[in-house]
């Protein structure tokens, strides 16, 4: 049902990713400030532009939203999701974890999704009722069922640094039951790596929609779960996420609600700032 809107969505991902690679430790890069320690690079601009034209040229009539030039397109019943360039400052210094994510929701459900790693080629890709693939791959979450021992994958909340010791909390929390946790820089290959069952699960807060659409999708389809603070689906819209295989998920749930809730994060770091 979704193959043609999946077939583009992979077709963008990849044409991101020739303009990407080349740009990676060059030392052309042009680098922007948009607040502190959150930056933009001529990278991330001309990897959108690739994007977008892509999508327009195939679906005029489709809604965009984009992480660099916000909304645009058409009035249609769909619109695409887009980070050209998650994982900014991993890029620009250097270290080879980034990705590009671009997901497709229908009158707000999310259909088609894929999160691509360009460094290492790999593709994640996902259709709603489809199943989620790696490399044309089937996928498939974790086995684990709990907590203790897992191994997971998070972000600090640089964005929103007045819930940074909820957030330290709740690490600490976790901390003592996982196995380890990592934090590679790239919420959307995070996402994507815990559908592929590498990581065991993954929490994050105050993300924006196009970090989180896609890999959201690929844990799903992936037959994991996600969630927010307080186990409902609010993510895309509060950015706190939670995901896992549904026994790991339940627990870190568990785990975080000792110390943290939409409610707590909304007075914190309220979404209209």
């Amino acid at each position: 049902m979704f193959e043609r809107l999946l077939a583009v969505a992979e077709e963008s991902a990849r044409a991101a990713g020739e303009v990407l690679r080349p740009a990676f430790r060059s030392s052309g890069l042009k680098v922007e400030m948009k607040e502190k320690h959150d930056f933009v690079t001529s990278a991330d601009r001309a990897s959108e532009k690739a994007i977008l034209e892509i999508l327009a040229r195939e679906f005029p009539d489709h809604r965009l939203l984009a992480e660099e030039s916000g909304h645009g397109g058409g009035e249609g019943e769909y619109e695409w999701h887009v980070d050209p360039l998650d994982g900014t400052t991993n890029f620009l210094e250097g270290m080879p974890m980034y990705g590009v994510s671009i997901a497709c929701q229908h009158r707000s459900e999310t259909v088609v999704a894929v999160v691509f790693d360009p460094e290492r080629d790999d593709l994640f890709s996902a259709s709603r009722g489809g199943g989620a693939q790696r490399n044309g791959e089937p996928m498939k979450i974790s086995a684990l069922d709990s907590l203790e021992g897992a191994f997971l994958a998070t972000g600090y909340p640089f964005k929103a640094r007045a819930a940074l010791d909820v957030y330290l909390e709740v690490f600490h929390e976790v901390f003592l039951r996982a196995q380890a946790i990592r934090r590679c820089g790239s919420a959307a290959l995070d996402l994507a790596y815990t559908a592929a069952g590498v990581f065991d699960g993954f929490f994050e807060f105050r993300l924006s929609s196009w970090d989180v659409a896609a890999g959201a999708m690929l844990v799903e389809e992936a037959g994991g779960r996600v969630c927010d603070l307080d186990g409902g689906h609010r993510y895309l819209e509060s950015g706190n996420v939670l995901a896992g295989p549904p026994g790991v998920l339940r627990e870190l749930r568990e785990a975080v609600a000792l110390h943290a809730s939409e409610e707590l994060l909304d007075r914190l770091v309220p979404l209209s700032t």
